[in-house]
């Protein structure tokens, strides 16, 4: 149907059903119809507990057959027979919440504003897309790794096979997602069987370093099992004969706990399979090996504060937590030794709340984006942008740029007017947004038409590089400044502080 200036289909299957004995399997091509199916509904979101944070909108199912997409295309695409470049979304969510039917991931504005196709994905998520249960199977009860990110590969393949048929161009596509999305992004990048599926790449606040190897993930994944009460020999019958709804009901519980008992690691993340993930992505981007593509990555400014809002404990925010942190590193990489010291020196008034916020958000997103960006930029084209735009009730409340903050500005999904339902500007800031969601539109759609985010932008926003390190400010008026919170960058060093 149409929407605005585009034409939307909506909920298309890239996979058949990941039911039955296909749970933990990779996904298989999607399976044939006759005659013409309706697109006029999301598809189901994938299986995962209810939260306040991300209500599920009346309607919409929970279902295990989970594996669609939807396009927007702007409709003049339909008839001057242009080809289109396509930008595919994979929403964050810590791996184990979120869906692409979310009203903030609306693909109208971002494609008809920006002359590109949209796609947004559903992947699977929680236990079945990012626990890693290789060690628990046997050879009549494979499990797979990764299956969240190989159904982003397989979304990517039918994009490859069928995006012309809605005027796209298949060899022009950007992945781009924030979060756990950014996450998948760059871990992409360095995945071996992702090669030539997609052509520039924008990861938002990804958390880079939070891919783990086998250990580790069979220790978060036996973790889950005890949490659900599962006896680890019986772990591969047990986990094919519980419902999808019954695998998800202990993920927050099962978040939680790996949080507190290991600080700074998180329960669900990307796994060192051999086969889609071969190293840690930052080893491989710094060894220049990642796929060669113009690349926009940054972070927000205030990134923990959603954490602290929610009291999640999803990433440290006390001293205490941090300490933990820090002498686990150091434990596994001797190296690390004396850190802690040094980069909390570099914050001033540590071990106050928000100092901590400070070096948790630098922990998990700003640094990891910095070694990314700094690796990249020695083979190909890199951006840099920290998103600094609040509006005054959120910068009021402590809030600031929180993690997630930019999504309606890069879709152009803030609110048309205040009210009740959108009470984060009724201190005003409205038209400002606004314009801030214009330019932010305009560089993101610009870099996946053309591999350069400049566009007719008033100002130039330069390639990153490691001597200049210039950064896009996103502000009520933006700014590059170089080198942005150097000090504190120095003190981290150039060694990849992360679990192994």
């Amino acid at each position: 149907d149409s929407a605005g200036n585009t034409y939307r289909w909506l909920g298309i299957p890239y996979a058949a059903p990941p039911v039955g004995k296909l749970r933990y399997r990779a996904p298989q091509p999607p399976l044939k119809w006759k005659g013409v199916r309706d697109a006029l509904e999301f598809g189901s979101v994938a299986p995962q507990e209810a939260t306040k944070l991300i209500p599920i909108p009346a309607g919409l199912k929970i279902d295990e057959d989970c594996l669609s997409l939807n396009v927007w295309v702007p409709q003049a695409a339909a008839t001057d027979g242009r080809k289109r470049p396509v930008m595919l979304w994979v929403h964050g969510g810590a791996y184990f919440i979120g869906f692409s039917a979310q009203p903030v991931y609306n693909g109208q504005a971002l494609a008809d504003q920006g002359d590109v196709i949209v796609v947004t994905i559903n992947y699977r998520l929680g236990a079945v897309g990012f626990l890693d249960f290789r060690s628990f199977g046997d050879k009549d009860n494979v499990f797979e790794a990764n299956l969240g990110l190989r159904d982003i590969i397989a979304a990517l393949q039918w994009v490859q096979g069928n995006i012309e048929n809605f005027g796209g161009d298949s060899k022009q596509v950007t992945l781009f997602g924030e979060s756990a999305g950014g996450g998948c992004v760059t871990t992409l990048m360095a995945s071996p069987k992702a090669k030539g599926l997609f052509h520039r790449a924008i990861a938002e606040s990804s958390p880079a370093t939070s891919v783990y190897g086998p250990e580790r993930t069979a220790m978060i994944a036996g973790a889950y099992l005890d949490l659900m009460g599962i006896d680890r020999a019986e772990a591969k019958t047990k986990l094919r004969e519980l419902s999808a709804f019954e695998l998800a009901s202990k993920t927050t519980d099962h978040l939680d706990y790996v949080a507190t008992t290991w600080p700074g690691l998180v329960a669900f993340a990307p796994a060192i399979d051999g086969d889609v993930i071969t190293d840690y992505p930052v080893n491989i981007f710094r060894a220049g090996k990642q796929m060669r593509i113009p690349l926009i990555i940054g972070t927000n400014r205030d990134e923990a504060a959603l954490f602290k809002l929610m009291k999640s404990p999803l990433m440290p925010i006390t001293g205490e937590s941090l300490h933990e942190m820090f002498a686990a590193v150091a434990k596994e990489s001797p190296e690390f030794d004396g850190a802690e010291a040094r980069i909390t020196g570099a914050y001033a008034g540590y071990p106050k709340q928000s100092a901590c916020m400070k070096v948790s958000r630098d922990a998990g997103f700003r640094m990891p984006c910095t070694w990314v960006a700094a690796a990249h930029s020695r083979v190909a084209p890199t951006w840099m942008y920290r998103f600094d735009q609040a509006p005054p009730l959120f910068r009021l409340m402590g809030i600031g740029a929180s993690h997630g903050t930019e999504l309606p500005y890069v879709f152009g999904t803030l609110p048309v007017k205040v009210t009740k339902k959108n009470p984060g500007f009724l201190m005003g800031g409205l038209p400002t947004a606004h314009r801030v969601s214009a330019r932010m539109q305009a560089r993101w759609a610009a870099f996946g038409r053309t591999g350069n985010p400049d566009g007719d932008s008033a100002l130039a926003w330069p390639n990153y590089n490691e001597d200049v390190r210039a950064t896009l400010l996103i502000n009520a008026s933006d700014s590059v400044a170089n080198d942005p919170d150097g000090t504190v960058r120095q003190a981290w060093g150039e060694e990849i502080l992360g679990f192994k």
